[in-house]
C-alpha cells in the first residue's frame, strides 16, 4: 500500500529532525548538572536540529518534475519546504543565544566572546555570516514585510547555498555534540542530497531540463487574457490534466519578463499536438507576455502538479474555478472530450460578470457533448459571493463528491467554508493556490 501524502510529509520532518533527536538521546548526566550546562545542550540541540531542517529544506528545492506528485503537488511541497525553512530560522536564532546564557553561568565576558567572538575564532563567525545570509533572504518570505517580488525573491534565493555552505563549516569544525565519524556521515549525507537538489535545479534544470517550443500561435479569449499555441522543437512533453509548467520567453521584443521563468497552467488535453497555455495580465511579465510575437522561442520546464489525482474522472466530481483558474478544469474538460470519456462532474465557475467568462462558449460546448459534465456559471456582481444555497441549487449531491477548487485565496476559503457546512472531509477537497513563494 503507497504512502498517503500525510504520512510523506511526515516522514519529511522526521528525516530532517533525526539528527537532532540521535543527539537528543545521547543526553547524560553532565548535561543536566547546572541550569548552564542545559543550556548549553539546547544551545548545541538547536543548532543541530536547525541546520539539519536547513539541509533538508534545500534537498526540497530540486524542482524534478514527477518528485512533487506524491507530496500533492510543487504547492503543497515547498509549503512544507517553507516550514522546514521556517522552522531551520527559529532554531538557528535561538542556537547562539541559549550558548551565550549557558555562558553567563560561568563569566559575563565569555557569554559577550560567544555573541561577539575575537575575529581569529573565525569559525564562529562562519555561523554568523550564515545566520546574516539566512535573514537576508528568508525575510521575504515572511507576510510580515508585505507581498515578495517575484524576481527578487528568486534572486534572494540563491544565497541559500552560500549560506549552508557555511553553516557546514561552522558545524564540522565546532561539533562536539554527535560523536566521530556519525556527525560527519550525518552532515556529509544530508549535504550531498543538498547539493545534488541545488545542482539540477540550478545546472541541469536549466539545461537539459528544459524543452523547446515555439510560439505558432496567439489567441485572445478576453481583454486580459492570451491562450499561447506552442509547438515543439523536440521531444514533446508529457503531462496529465491540470499540471503546470515554468514558461521562460525569448522573444527581444517583450518590454519585460524576456528570459525569466513563470509558473502558468496547461490549458491543453494531454496528447494534442500543441501545448496551449492560459495566461491573464497579473503583473509586469503575464503583463508583457500579451504581446508576444508568434514564431519567438520559448523554454518549457515542467510538468509539476497533481490537481487531478487520475485521467479519467472515475468518481464524482465539484469543479470549483474562480477566474483564470478556469484553466485546469478547461484541460480536464477538454481531455475528456479528445478521449470520449464519460464524467459525473458539476462546474461552477465564478467570475465577476459575464464579460470575465473565460472560454465560455467552448466550455458550454464541452458540457453539451458530455453529459455527465454540467456547467453551472455563478455571477458575483448577480449572486454575490458564492454561498451555500447557491451549491445545493448548482449540485444537490455536493456532499457525496471530491471537491476541485483553484481561484484567488478568497473563493478558496469560501470552498473550504461551504464545505465542511455540506459535510465534505478535508481529505476530499483538493485545492491549488499557485502560491509557490
Amino acid at each position: 500500500m503507497s504512502a498517503t501524502r500525510s504520512e510523506i510529509h511526515t516522514a519529511v520532518w522526521i528525516l530532517a529532525l533525526l539528527p537532532a533527536l540521535v543527539a537528543a538521546a545521547m543526553l547524560g548526566r553532565a548535561d543536566l548538572a547546572s541550569p548552564g550546562a542545559v543550556l548549553n545542550f539546547l544551545g548545541r540541540l538547536t543548532g543541530i536540529g536547525g541546520l539539519s531542517l536547513m539541509l533538508v529544506a534545500a534537498v526540497l528545492s530540486c524542482r524534478v518534475p514527477g518528485f512533487d506528485k506524491p507530496f500533492g503537488g510543487l504547492t503543497k511541497l515547498w509549503r512544507t519546504h517553507h516550514r522546514l525553512a521556517a522552522a531551520a530560522f527559529v532554531l538557528l536564532l535561538a542556537h547562539p543565544l541559549l550558548l551565550a546564557f549557558a555562558a553567563a553561568e560561568v563569566r559575563l565576558d565569555i557569554a559577550f566572546d560567544t555573541l561577539f567572538p575575537q575575529w581569529q575564532r573565525w569559525a564562529l563567525w562562519l555561523g554568523w555570516a550564515s545566520l546574516l545570509l539566512l535573514m537576508v533572504f528568508l525575510a521575504p518570505s515572511f507576510k510580515f514585510f508585505g507581498e515578495p517580488h517575484y524576481q527578487r525573491w528568486k534572486h534572494l534565493h540563491r544565497l541559500a547555498a552560500p549560506a549552508v555552505i557555511l553553516a557546514l563549516a561552522h558545524s564540522l569544525y565546532l561539533a562536539r555534540t554527535l560523536p566521530w565519524p556519525l556527525d560527519a556521515i550525518i552532515w556529509l549525507g544530508l549535504a550531498a542530497l543538498a547539493v545534488a537538489a541545488i545542482g539540477y535545479r540550478f545546472v541541469y534544470g536549466r539545461t537539459l531540463g528544459r524543452r523547446r517550443y515555439r510560439v505558432r500561435q496567439v489567441s485572445r479569449p478576453a481583454n486580459n487574457v492570451v491562450e499561447l499555441s506552442l509547438t515543439s522543437d523536440g521531444k514533446p512533453l508529457r503531462y496529465d490534466a491540470g499540471q503546470f509548467v515554468y514558461l521562460t520567453p525569448f522573444d527581444p521584443t517583450l518590454q519585460a519578463g524576456r528570459g525569466e521563468e513563470h509558473p502558468y497552467t496547461l490549458s491543453s488535453a494531454p496528447g494534442e499536438p500543441e501545448l496551449r497555455i492560459a495566461i491573464k495580465d497579473l503583473g509586469d511579465a503575464s503583463r508583457a507576455i500579451q504581446h508576444i510575437t508568434p514564431g519567438s522561442e520559448v523554454a518549457v520546464e515542467g510538468p509539476y502538479g497533481a490537481f487531478f489525482p487520475t485521467a479519467e474522472a472515475a468518481a464524482p466530481e465539484l469543479w470549483i474555478a474562480g477566474g483564470i483558474g478556469i484553466t485546469p478544469f478547461l484541460a480536464r474538460a477538454r481531455q475528456l472530450a479528445h478521449s470520449g470519456a464519460a464524467a459525473d462532474a458539476v462546474l461552477i465557475f465564478c467570475v465577476q460578470d459575464e464579460a470575465r467568462a473565460l472560454f465560455f462558449d467552448e466550455l458550454q460546448q464541452l458540457a453539451e457533448g458530455n453529459s455527465g459534465l454540467r456547467l453551472h456559471m455563478h455571477y458575483f456582481y448577480q449572486h454575490g459571493p458564492l454561498d451555500l444555497e447557491f451549491l445545493h441549487q448548482a449540485c444537490p449531491d455536493a456532499a457525496a463528491r471530491t471537491v476541485y477548487a483553484c481561484g484567488p485565496e478568497p473563493l478558496l476559503n469560501a470552498v473550504h467554508h461551504l464545505a465542511r457546512r455540506v459535510g465534505i472531509p478535508h481529505s476530499r477537497i483538493v485545492t491549488e493556490e499557485f502560491n509557490l513563494l
